[in-house]
């Protein structure tokens, strides 16, 4: 079956290639239409040149902005209103926007918690994605936006329990942690094919090196660790509630249960 279509929508320029980056590379490699859009940064800003450098080597074409400024960061998008403070339709529109633009058969986000630190940014755009993912497939909703589109599927990027404590290994014990029971994963998919490029887009992104967050701390590890701990990613299926008149009835995902074997693709 052909691999299919692929929209990643992640908070901050390297939370793609951190949480997505192997699914997006084996979706561009099997010759699928892979993009991204990011909610803060601004273009012409350094850490949106990175993300572009990220995506060349994931596959997944130009880097798509939202426009909006980083919670933490005002400088990110000079001008122009917090993420998290911008009015909530707005938000939506824009996004609905992209997916209309983009037409994905599968779009890809943070989950509820928004990943392993709770980000407030990450958690937002969890929220906005779910709720663009709706309303890009009803006409009479920002008819302004683009004819609509319904994705087909909707996959959380997510860390199951059982990940944690290795992963504590890295990131200390000093930060909170979120994780969801490893009941709840429906997708978990092997990248290790995929994970040079993986690895590279994370260490594309130079500023976060350099300050020594998340992709500082996986530059200073050695090939095998890397594998060991980010050569998995875990999603869970959220569908949007008209994923089932755009085609066939969506496909069993198996999950994490005892004897489940890994996948290497999302499936719709």
């Amino acid at each position: 079956m052909p691999v299919p279509s692929l929209l990643a929508v992640f908070a901050h320029p390297d939370d793609e290639s951190l949480s997505a980056g192997g699914v997006l590379a084996r979706h561009a490699a099997a010759g699928a239409c892979t993009g991204v859009t990011t909610s803060t940064w601004a273009e012409g800003t350094p850490r949106a040149a990175e993300l572009a450098e990220a995506l060349r080597i994931l596959g997944a074409g130009e880097p798509r902005m939202l426009g909006y400024a980083d919670a933490r960061v005002p400088h990110s998008a000079p001008g122009c209103a917090r993420f998290c403070d911008a009015p909530l339709d707005e938000a939506v529109r824009r996004l609905v926007a992209h997916i209309r633009e983009f037409r994905p058969e599968i779009v890809v986000t943070h989950d509820g918690y928004g990943g392993l630190t709770g980000h407030p940014d990450h958690v937002h755009t969890h929220r906005v994605t779910v709720l663009a993912a709706e309303a890009a497939g009803l006409e009479r909703l920002h008819p302004d936006a683009g004819p609509p589109w319904h994705p087909r599927a909707l996959y959380l990027a997510t860390h199951p329990r059982s990940a944690v404590p290795a992963l504590r290994d890295l990131i200390g014990e000093r930060k909170a942690v979120y994780s969801v029971p490893d009941e709840h994963v429906t997708a978990t998919v092997d990248v290790t094919p995929w994970m040079e490029q993986k690895i590279a887009a994370v260490l594309a992104h130079r500023s976060e090196v350099a300050r020594g967050a998340l992709p500082g701390l996986i530059a200073g590890l050695p090939p095998e660790e890397r594998r060991r701990l980010f050569a998995t990613e875990w999603y869970i299926r959220h569908s949007p509630v008209h994923a089932a008149g755009a085609g066939t009835e969506a496909e069993a995902v198996p999950g994490t249960a005892a004897g489940a074997l890994p996948q290497t693709a999302l499936t719709v």
